[in-house]
């Protein structure tokens, strides 16, 4: 094995890379929220990522090959992130997560109703938000009456967050 990694194991390797308190809370801000620009991301953090470390992630996501990062044309001191195809491949491993938070630990209803649709929709519904993502990120063409599953996973939260609020 090479002095970068501990071993060649898989499951170690892709820790190596995900592994860190952040790293996949970024990717899953900028897949299931769409949220695209530092500021973005830093804002709109439920768990309250400090602006260093955000920093931090998104270059080593992006030198990792995760994330691309390019100069967005409507403003010259912003950034768009993209996801490549090594973080839309990690959907399923989104699914399988959040279906074992749901299983086995006291989530909220209001951010878990994503993750059961998920884990409810299977392998069709994660291939289907994978296109998507492709279509957003990589510039993939899709047929235009394609249905929007971030559009769904964010109407069955904002349902879930609207009804607690008037209930």
């Amino acid at each position: 094995m090479d002095a970068l990694h501990r071993s060649g194991c898989p499951i170690n390797l892709t820790l190596e890379i995900l592994g860190d308190r952040w790293s996949l809370i970024v990717i899953r801000d900028i897949m299931f929220g769409n949220r695209r620009h530092f500021r973005e991301l830093l804002q709109k953090s439920q768990e309250g990522i400090a602006s260093n470390i955000l920093a931090d992630r998104l270059k080593r996501l992006v030198e990792r090959g995760l994330l691309t990062r390019e100069d967005d044309p409507t403003h010259k001191q912003k950034a768009i992130y993209s996801l490549t195809e090594m973080a839309i491949d990690l959907v399923p491993l989104f699914a399988h997560m959040g279906a074992w938070g749901r299983k086995h630990l006291p989530v909220s209803e209001e951010l878990s109703i994503r993750a059961e649709l998920l884990e409810n929709g299977g392998q069709k519904l994660w291939d289907d938000f994978m296109d998507e993502l492709r279509a957003r990120h990589l510039g993939k063409v899709l047929p235009p009456d394609t249905p929007s599953v971030l559009g769904r996973l964010t109407e069955a939260y904002l349902e879930v967050v609207n009804r607690r609020k008037t209930g």
